[in-house]
């Protein structure tokens, strides 16, 4: 099963997990978030995700989500990668989320393209037609 680790600024992914675990009516397996706080030391954080990414990874890869493209989480993320082996998709959102999570048993690039149209399916202009409101 491929792991997810999800590195984002403060408690995002562990909140995203928990939401995740409610949906899905289980705390997902081999899933961690790391928090990252403004003062954080980036080699700390780093050292502390390589740690937790040799425990997700059972063999079969790792996806690491982050919340936002070019800040620490996502500079810390960069320095994980390994083509075909650990690989990264910034901007997570529960939708992503929950489609990763019930895509696992495939292989990584299916489960990167899990995560790329979750994030995107996910974003949907909301109106009054679309939601079923009535007035």
């Amino acid at each position: 099963m491929i792991g997810v680790l999800i590195l984002s600024h403060g408690a995002i992914g562990e909140t995203l997990l928990a939401s995740a675990a409610q949906i899905l009516g289980a705390p997902p397996a081999q899933t961690a978030a790391l928090g990252v706080a403004r003062g954080d030391d980036p080699e700390t954080v780093l050292a502390r995700a390589r740690e937790m990414a040799a425990r997700l990874d059972d063999g079969s890869g790792l996806l690491v989500l982050t919340d936002m493209f070019g800040a620490t989480p996502c500079n810390v993320a960069s320095r994980l990668l390994a083509d075909g082996r650990v690989e990264g998709v910034s901007g997570v959102s529960l939708p992503m989320l929950v489609r990763v999570l019930s895509g696992r048993n495939e292989s990584l690039p299916a489960v990167v393209r899990r995560a790329l149209s979750g994030g995107a399916d996910g974003v949907v202009h909301m109106n009054s037609d679309s939601c079923g409101a009535k007035r």
